[in-house]
């Protein structure tokens, strides 16, 4: 069956799971004040550095003991320093469902070569059980699962009197989603996603708890310089006042501050979890009402709003191998690109053929709205003529 195509195109065709897209109305001139050719090490540069910290801070409302760093290697380095600095004194409990948590699983076992792992691995779109977990040993998981669409339900499942420290990879949910930081001991997560910023840059937060063992307890492993937060059992503070481990990218930290700026001119948080939210129920709507399209996840409780991740039902594309279902979405991706409409929006390499849709804030629900009529569109298009 042949659809129309439709008239009204998304104003911004940005729908990329990361880098994602730049807040509304952002323009290359918010960067017209960056102090480039200075030294990161320079009053002016450790001043905004600083300023980056305190406001993440301020605008999740962090606990105040919590300590803030700015990583280098996004989300990915400041997990990675964590888990460097931290395991090795308790057994470690770690639970993936997606690529990202399934590197986690890989750098335990294979990397710090840790002997006492239970590790739970369930496929994409679903959650492993989360009421086997051992606390008394260090924890870590992704709070949301970008390239499977699964996020934990919420913190609940993680008791306050656990022994050992929580691990969190919570780059694609915080600042979209509603944390309990308090059940969380270690937090990353890169200025990229949910705040649409430049990226290179992460962030890692460390809980009271956290910062003990850094003061108590120092793995038998060599710590890259780029991972250590510590010198001899204790904490290096200008870590988390500025001083960066490595030289930072004074226009990305100009930009991550602008991206700040904007959540406060929104309303904080607690807008931007509103309007992902939207964009999720918005896409909900439309696949309840779909011959063609489901969610990953099917758990409507563990279901992503921001990594909104698509499956194809229809009989006729399941008839295909993976190669060539694959190779079908290719062609809707490509149509869609085509026409200016969607950018970015093919599944990760490694997971099921997917198609999957940013919803994070600074994609507006306008947006998502316009988009959906031209996946009908593309999708039709492209059957009719394979």
């Amino acid at each position: 069956m042949a659809l129309a195509k439709p008239s009204n195109k998304p104003s911004n065709p940005n729908f990329s799971s990361g880098p994602c897209a730049k807040r509304p109305g952002w323009e290359l001139s918010v960067l017209k004040n960056t102090p480039i050719g200075r030294s990161h090490r320079s009053t002016e540069c450790k001043d905004r550095l600083k300023q980056a910290i305190v406001k993440s801070k301020q605008i999740l409302k962090l606990p105040d003991s919590y300590s803030l760093a700015i990583m280098t290697g996004s989300n990915t380095g400041a997990l990675e320093a964590a888990m460097w600095s931290l395991l090795g004194c308790k057994g470690v409990d770690v639970l993936a469902w997606e690529n990202f948590g399934k590197d986690w699983v890989i750098d335990v076992l294979e990397q710090l070569k840790i002997e006492n792992v239970n590790s739970y691995v369930s496929d994409y779109g679903k959650l492993p059980d989360l009421s086997k977990v051992n606390f008394k040993n260090d924890v870590i998981f992704t709070w949301n699962g970008t390239t499977a669409g699964v996020r934990v339900p919420d913190a609940k499942w993680i008791p306050d009197d656990r022994e050992g420290l929580t691990i969190c990879d919570a780059t694609s949910g915080i600042f979209a989603m509603d944390i309990d930081f308090n059940k969380l001991d270690a937090i990353s997560w890169s200025w990229q996603k949910v705040l649409g910023a430049e990226a290179a840059h992460g962030m890692l937060a460390l809980s009271p708890r956290a910062l003990k063992r850094l003061e108590t307890y120092t793995p038998e492993w060599p710590i890259p310089k780029l991972f250590k937060l510590a010198n001899k059992k204790k904490v290096i503070k200008g870590v988390f006042e500025g001083s960066t481990i490595n030289t930072p990218s004074m226009i990305c930290v100009e930009d991550v501050l602008d991206s700040l700026s904007w959540v406060e001119s929104v309303g904080g948080t607690k807008e931007l979890i509103k309007i992902s939210n939207e964009n999720l129920k918005i896409v909900e709507n439309w696949v309840n009402n779909s011959d063609w399209v489901k969610f990953m996840c099917a758990d409507k409780n563990t279901r992503s709003s921001t990594s909104i991740t698509l499956l194809i039902k229809d009989g006729w594309f399941n008839k295909f191998s993976e190669e060539e279902q694959r190779n079908v979405i290719k062609k809707i991706v490509l149509t869609l690109d085509k026409e200016g409409v969607a950018k970015d929006i093919i599944g990760y390499p490694k997971a099921p053929p997917s198609l999957r849709l940013w919803g994070g804030a600074t994609v507006q629900n306008n947006d998502m709205k316009a988009l959906l009529p031209w996946l009908d569109w593309a999708y039709h298009t492209v059957k009719n003529n394979v």
